[in-house]
């Protein structure tokens, strides 16, 4: 399968609409909006992104929207965030996005956040050099309740 990143383009929003309100995914990622199911907000909030100085992507497998990745934040914090549609799971689909985001963004350092029962996710931030850096508790709106997460850094 060939991963490939792009720019987002306005076809992609209803795709990662579906793909982010998706029971399961919201419950794995955890931590996400109040409400997934809002589109007004949901609009919103992608029209801010791309408004924004962010490096955003949408990832394409074989051609298709799979997702979407990005580097998000002011210098010196900035973040690493990927979204992967379900039917991608377990198939290298967020590790090969990660890796060519990661390539593309030089900066160093990166973080990125999971939540600790997200063994598949951690598994990808590992592979792609990342290093576990602190732990923290927060109120996860995919769980319905205050959960374990875990911050990675990714360094030189």
């Amino acid at each position: 399968m060939e991963i490939t990143l792009r720019a987002v383009q306005d076809g992609d929003l209803p795709v990662f609409f579906r793909q982010m309100t998706d029971p399961e995914a919201v419950r794995m990622a955890a931590f996400g909006p109040e409400d997934p199911d809002d589109r007004e907000a949901f609009a919103a909030h992608w029209q801010r992104l791309r408004n924004s100085s962010d490096v955003l992507r949408t990832v394409l497998a074989d051609g298709d929207v799979a997702g979407n990745a990005a580097v998000y934040g002011v210098t010196g914090e900035r973040e690493v965030t990927y979204w992967i549609d379900r039917a991608y799971w377990g198939r290298g689909v967020a590790t090969a996005a990660l890796r060519a985001l990661l390539a593309e963004v030089p900066e160093r350092p990166l973080y990125a956040r999971a939540a600790a029962d997200n063994a598949a996710s951690l598994r990808v931030l590992a592979k792609c050099g990342f290093r576990e850096r602190a732990r923290a508790r927060g109120y996860a709106n995919g769980r319905g309740r205050e959960i374990e997460e875990i911050v990675l850094i990714l360094e030189d």
